[in-house]
């Protein structure tokens, strides 16, 4: 059986929606069309009810569902497995959303490594959503998150506060213009942009907005601007006078939590991999405490 014919079952399921697992399968929705057919006809039997707006599965559907994952969770840890160099004995997947990544992790994956011999550590990039769901599926062991998921299969820890403060590019800004000169809005997530609603009553629309800190201050750097940014990321430009932080703009600040599953057969590794990260965050805080 392929596959690919099960992911597309498993990504229907999870989304009820045939255009929607297409988009997140980068594919055609007449190529999910397709494989489902396919997948059913190889079964012999239907495996979604169809109405408009409405996809349910069937009992044979619901009976495979299990399986399903059961195969793609135990075929990905066999290309894991048969994957590994001679000298590795685990492997270990992690992700993080580009901020967590330009905040944070970036200034201590060399050490993660380093402190992990024997262990193939994969690093990636993934958005929230994805990352919980792949925790859920088995298929990511850790992921570093700014809004902690809130499912009880996962085991969730605050590892840091990470400093966010408010800084431009033009000296002698203050707070009644941080808002109106070029200002730059960058996601940082949820919690973040419930805060800075309230921030930005009565101002004009941002004139660039990205989820990416790190694209928001080279952007600021080579064409001016403000912004939120992390203390880490813009504390070097401070310091050389590239950059200047608005004392009197309130600065706020976002907690960095790990996830991984409560079932995990490489808990004991995941849990020394949270323990370095942990010990990461004196390094950030103390460095760069907010003023």
């Amino acid at each position: 059986m392929d596959i690919d014919l099960l992911k597309t079952f498993v990504e229907v399921v999870r989304t009820r929606h045939f255009g929607k697992a297409a988009e997140n399968l980068y594919i055609t929705q007449s190529a999910v069309s397709f494989r489902i057919r396919q997948l059913e006809q190889g079964l012999g039997v239907n495996l979604f009810i169809r109405q408009r707006n409405n996809i349910q599965l069937t009992a044979p559907g619901e009976r495979l569902l299990p399986h399903a994952q059961m195969i793609i969770t135990g075929m990905q840890r066999a290309k894991v497995d048969v994957a590994l160099a001679d000298n590795m004995h685990k492997q270990v997947s992690l992700a993080g959303t580009p901020n967590i990544w330009d905040a944070f992790l970036q200034f201590g994956i060399t050490n993660i490594v380093s402190a992990m011999p024997g262990v193939s550590l994969v690093a990636e990039v993934k958005a929230q959503q994805e990352s919980t769901r792949l925790l859920l599926e088995r298929t990511l062991d850790l992921a570093i998150l700014f809004d902690p998921p809130k499912v009880d299969e996962l085991v969730v820890e605050r590892i840091c506060t990470l400093p966010i403060i408010p800084i431009s590019a033009f000296e002698g800004a203050a707070n009644d213009n941080f808002f109106d000169n070029q200002y730059v809005y960058v996601d940082w997530g949820t919690t973040f942009s419930l805060w800075h609603a309230r921030q930005f009553t009565g101002h004009t629309p941002p004139y660039f907005r990205t989820s990416t800190g790190r694209i928001a201050l080279d952007l600021i750097l080579q064409c001016g601007g403000s912004a939120f940014i992390p203390e880490v990321l813009a504390k070097s430009h401070i310091d050389k006078g590239e950059l200047h932080r608005v004392s009197d703009v309130e600065h706020t600040s976002r907690d960095i939590f790990v996830a991984y599953h409560r079932d995990n057969e490489q808990k004991p590794l995941l849990e020394t991999l949270v323990n370095l990260l942990l010990e990461l965050t004196p390094t950030i805080s103390s460095e760069f405490s907010a003023k």
